[in-house]
């Protein structure tokens, strides 16, 4: 156990939204409540996925868009960790960084949150042609395939951007995370939460991970009050499935995962982005073999075809 001492103030890195900051301001409340001697910091920057906003995030890179600066504030000892929405951490860490911990993870689900004149709708019973919201390709690539009636639309902006816009009548639903309205106290807009067999979620989605120097053993000794390892372990397959397929964030890979016992079972799939291919696969193991897990089910998808899937992605979105 390392001996704190108390002589600076702990500095969190946070992007500049509003969920970014209701997280990070969580991280800070708990880690104070453990360590009530300590002064914790948030710093606040932007980084090029929140400056990029008439794009979409395809379009420009798939690889830290929204961790970069970050990383590099991290790297300048400016900040001692910074606190990122898991699904949105690269599986492939910069030299010297290391995720020092996983929190635990809240409804990994997405949600369809409706316009005001179809409350009385679901998915299932949009008119043809309804206008749907979303800016991830995973979201896209899935409800293409359940729902090729219906019209999507790509979407940029923080939470409340996006409500608005979808208010304002531009989309008559859009598809949020559902851990991210409920961090923002936002619940009662969910309207309707999607099956997994519909759509299979981000990997890391509804979980925090924080990312600091992979030397600092005050940091890192610190931050494991606040890691779940069942989520920590599911993460880990989910995140080896990944970056074994060679996938960003902006890639139709999604994921499922859940634990009984001593059992991980990971759910993987892979879709064409025009909805009209979509490949799954599940396997299970034992938990304590987390990321081998995750590669043997990558394999797996590989051989039903993923790569070739990925490769025409990759080809599209250039």
């Amino acid at each position: 156990m390392v001996v704190f001492i108390p002589d600076r103030p702990i500095r969190i890195g946070s992007r500049k939204s509003q969920l970014a900051l209701v997280q990070t301001y969580w991280v800070q409340k708990k880690l104070q409540s453990y360590y009530p001697e300590r002064q914790f910091q948030v710093k606040t920057m932007s980084t090029q996925g929140d400056k990029i906003l008439d794009v979409a995030l395809a379009k420009i890179g798939d690889k830290g868009l929204f961790t970069k600066e970050l990383e590099v504030a991290i790297e300048q000892h400016q900040v001692d960790f910074a606190v990122h929405s898991l699904k949105d951490l690269p599986t492939n860490l910069p030299d010297g960084l290391i995720l020092g911990c996983i929190t635990e993870r809240m409804d990994s689900a997405d949600a369809v949150v409706f316009n005001e004149k179809y409350q009385e709708k679901q998915l299932e019973t949009l008119p043809k042609g309804a206008v749907v919201g979303t800016s991830s390709l995973r979201r896209l690539a899935q409800l293409r395939y359940h729902f090729p009636n219906l019209n999507f639309k790509d979407i940029r902006g923080n939470v409340n951007t996006r409500l608005r816009k979808l208010d304002e009548g531009e989309y008559d639903a859009i598809v949020l995370a559902v851990a991210g309205l409920q961090r923002l106290g936002m619940s009662d807009r969910v309207h309707q939460v999607i099956k997994n067999e519909i759509c299979l979620h981000a990997v890391g989605q509804g979980a925090l991970g924080l990312e600091c120097r992979e030397r600092d053993e005050e940091i890192l000794d610190m931050l494991k009050v606040l890691e779940h390892k069942p989520t920590r372990d599911r993460c880990y397959a989910e995140r080896a499935l990944l970056r074994e397929l060679e996938g960003g964030c902006q890639v139709p890979i999604g994921v499922n995962t859940s634990i009984e016992e001593d059992t991980l079972t990971l759910t993987g799939m892979v879709a064409s982005i025009d909805g009209k291919t979509l490949i799954k696969e599940t396997i299970s193991g034992q938990r304590e073999s987390a990321e081998q897990i995750g590669l043997n089910l990558a394999n797996h998808l590989r051989n039903a075809g993923a790569d070739r899937i990925l490769a025409e992605t990759f080809i599209q979105i250039k």
